[in-house]
């Protein structure tokens, strides 16, 4: 597994896979790595002949308030995840790599889709994401990249951009990875403690609630996000940012749900926010 830290190293490294004809994969991740990034690396393996995974903890999807500097960073252990699935390579620069001195350019995506759920409270958030991933893209010159289903609304925005800007590179969504408990895999389960990780199992409960209820044939969307609102605010350690069901890739509002929807959650647990949702399918009962 070769290391990659500078940009004209991974250039040089995919010239060399294309000058071969070999597909390539992309799994862009910021490290502190888990079995949810590893079922990414793994459909990577699985569809394309060489795999580059980047472990760059990106500052421009940060804000202010954010959890940039605490945000944990392990390479030598990711590292050895990434060794036995196997990935053929790393690109893992230092920030000043990816953003010199003088840096002023940043892909932008406008409308709708990044100013609801996470993008209406982090703002600034996507415009970082879509830079980077924009920047990995064409760095690794990939075919094929892959994201998580935790990350919803980045998958829309990612497949907005790339379409919009016409980028020659296939966007999968790989399905959510669950510890035991339901709770979905996130780096940041990590700065939770025993009492807090327990009390976000509710996540994936009220999700489960409502996703039954749908397939019994409720449809309205105000009373599946009610169902998950109660069972959440039965916690007592959760602190709810937002409960949201939007029709799913277009994230447009929906009264009732007749065609695929995203019913997304985000809750804090004492200083830890995370994410979850499910993907009510089609309509169908």
């Amino acid at each position: 597994m070769e290391i990659l830290r500078t940009v004209p190293e991974i250039r040089a490294y995919a010239a060399a896979q294309k000058k071969a004809d070999k597909t390539i994969g992309l799994v862009p991740t910021m490290g502190a790595l888990h079995e949810g990034h590893l079922s990414l690396m793994r459909a990577a393996r699985a569809k394309c002949d060489v795999v580059i995974a980047s472990v760059f903890v990106n500052p421009t999807q940060f804000g202010p308030s954010e959890d940039y500097d605490a945000y944990p960073r392990q390479f030598e252990d990711d590292c050895r995840l990434l060794a036995e699935i196997p990935v053929d390579a790393v690109f893992h620069p230092e920030p000043a790599e990816m953003y010199p001195r003088g840096y002023s350019t940043y892909v932008e995506v406008a409308g709708d889709i990044t100013k609801k759920l996470c993008g209406a409270r982090r703002p600034g958030h996507f415009r970082g994401v879509a830079t980077v991933v924009t920047k990995l893209i064409n760095l690794a010159r990939a075919d094929e990249a892959f994201f998580g289903q935790k990350d919803a609304q980045q998958v829309v925005v990612v497949r907005r951009f790339v379409t919009d800007l016409n980028l020659n590179v296939h966007i999968n969504m790989v399905p959510i990875v669950r510890e035991e408990s339901g709770l979905a895999r996130s780096s940041r389960n990590a700065y939770l403690s025993a009492a807090e990780k327990e009390a976000a199992g509710v996540l994936s409960r009220s999700l489960r609630k409502a996703e039954a209820s749908f397939r019994q044939g409720e449809k309205n969307a105000e009373t599946l996000k009610a169902l998950v609102l109660r069972e959440i605010q039965s916690e007592p350690m959760a602190e709810i940012d937002y409960v949201e069901l939007y029709s799913f890739p277009d994230l447009e509002p929906l009264p009732e749900v007749t065609e695929d929807a995203l019913l997304a959650v985000a809750v804090k647990f004492g200083q830890t926010r995370l994410i979850d949702n499910v993907i009510l399918e089609g309509g169908r009962a």
